[in-house]
């Protein structure tokens, strides 16, 4: 039975662990000058090289002869930690050894000395899964180990640990391996394999490996059977739907032009030839995200992983995009992403999000200017009621003799300061300022003669 490649070309020496350089280079010199830690942990992303640097590190300071820090691996020990027959390489799955029964039983075979190596090397891979009570049952062991012994923790989450063992711990953060790297290496592996790959083919594997080498290396081992060593670039879409990636471009076009019934057609054809529809929305997502960085600045091309003819076409598609509607269409399929399965049709979630991006949101709908504001009319004096019979009269009379009624009648002066009274300043306005006041006064003298 053949070795898949992810195990067969697992990193043996520092040296080929792959875009971890600040972790292997510390640790090298750590075993060359021997100031090793007797507690490291290792954090980060899947299939980043995790356990296959805890292994090197076993073989490292246990090597017979080892060259610079790094281990020969020709002896006999170096062979023995490779093929994990060593007794003194101790690996513990904490995800299936997770209770306080086992931590006690690891506590009190830790006292032993190591039988043939020179340190007992201890890797407890998911480490993050052990339960309370047995992590709080490590952390003694973990802060005073015996002299002979090292412990390595593994885990994709790290925040799931107690601080109490992190602060115990030497701490090494490894790295998504960048996509030129990763292609590096499978083409490392095609050329000793004997596996021939069209242009652009291994670009394609690393990409969706997001990564993880070992993703990718997996994904080239079950290539390799099905294509019997010739991978075209069309045995790669069919085996993972990749034209996503394609169609995905497409998408966006459509989505930056507003051509909306493209759009709709292709995500409806794409879920229907096998695309899964959260894969089409990862793709949109990370085609988006390269057209918004592009549309901020050109200089942040590096941080897309594309070739670069798509790049130039990114390029041109990003200089008439509108960063408001990027950002829209964005955070609108990133929900898609990671929102759960709703009811109704698979191609409905994408559907509803391509059309919300598609049409314009608050920040660019123009609003038309607020109406003039119109003077109000001046109100008008409420009607006087009428006086009842036979009441009032002698109050009456009293007014019309103050306003300068002679029998009973208004004179022609006091009608006049009346009229001015109840006209306003509006009824002098074709006369001179100068000769209303001029009149306004002879009629106030002439009512006081009355008087």
């Amino acid at each position: 039975m053949t070795q898949a490649y992810y195990r067969k070309w697992r990193s043996r020496t520092f040296a080929e662990i792959v875009g971890q350089a600040h972790v292997t280079r510390t640790l090298q010199n750590a075993v060359r000058t021997g100031r090793l830690s007797h507690a490291y942990l290792f954090c980060g992303p899947r299939g980043v090289g995790k356990t296959s640097a805890a292994r090197v590190l076993a073989k490292a300071v246990n090597c017979l002869d080892p060259r610079d820090g790094e281990p020969c691996d020709q002896c006999r020990l170096c062979q023995a930690i490779a093929e994990g027959r060593a007794i003194d390489v101790i690996e513990i799955d904490a995800a299936s050894n997770r209770g306080i029964d086992q931590i006690r039983e690891l506590r009190d075979r830790v006292g032993f000395a190591p039988t043939e190596a020179r340190y007992k090397f201890y890797i407890l891979d998911e480490a993050h899964m052990l339960t309370p009570e047995a992590a709080n049952a490590l952390l003694k062991t973990l802060e005073e180990p015996p002299p002979h012994t090292i412990f390595v923790l593994v885990t994709t989450e790290a925040q799931r640990l107690l601080p109490t063992i992190v602060s115990r711990c030497q701490r090494f953060d490894f790295r998504r391996i960048p996509l030129r790297q990763m292609v590096e290496r499978l083409q490392q592996i095609c050329q000793a394999e004997g596996i021939v790959a069209e242009p652009g083919v291994l670009d394609l594997i690393a990409r969706s490996a997001t990564g993880s080498l070992r993703d990718a290396e997996g994904l080239l081992d079950q290539l390799a059977s099905m294509t019997s060593g010739q991978i075209g670039r069309a045995d790669v879409e069919a085996l993972l739907g990749a034209q996503a990636s394609a169609t995905a471009a497409q998408i966006a076009r459509d989505l930056l032009t507003a051509d909306l019934a493209a759009g709709l057609r292709r995500i409806n054809q794409a879920v229907q030839e096998g695309v899964e529809p959260r894969q089409l929305a990862h793709d949109l997502v990370t085609y988006l995200r390269g057209l918004l960085l592009l549309r901020t600045s050109e200089a942040l091309a590096d941080l897309i992983d594309a070739p670069e003819e798509t790049l130039r076409e990114m390029q041109a598609l990003a200089a008439s995009a509108r960063p408001d509607h990027l950002l829209r269409a964005l955070r609108l399929f990133s929900e898609v992403e990671v929102r759960p399965r709703q009811i109704g049709p698979p191609t409905l979630a994408l559907e509803l999000a391509f059309l919300e991006a598609a049409s314009p949101g608050p920040e660019s709908r123009e609003t038309a200017p607020p109406p003039a504001a119109r003077p109000l009319p001046r109100p008008s004096a409420p009607p006087r009621p009428p006086e009842p019979a036979g009441r009032g009269q002698p109050a009456e009379d009293h007014r019309r003799q103050r306003n300068g009624c002679v029998g009973g009648q208004i004179g022609p002066d006091a009608a006049q300061v009346a009229q001015d009274v109840e006209d306003g300043p509006e009824s002098h306005a074709g006369r001179g300022a100068e000769k209303a006041h001029e009149d306004r006064l002879a009629a106030v003298e002439r009512v006081a003669h009355h008087r």
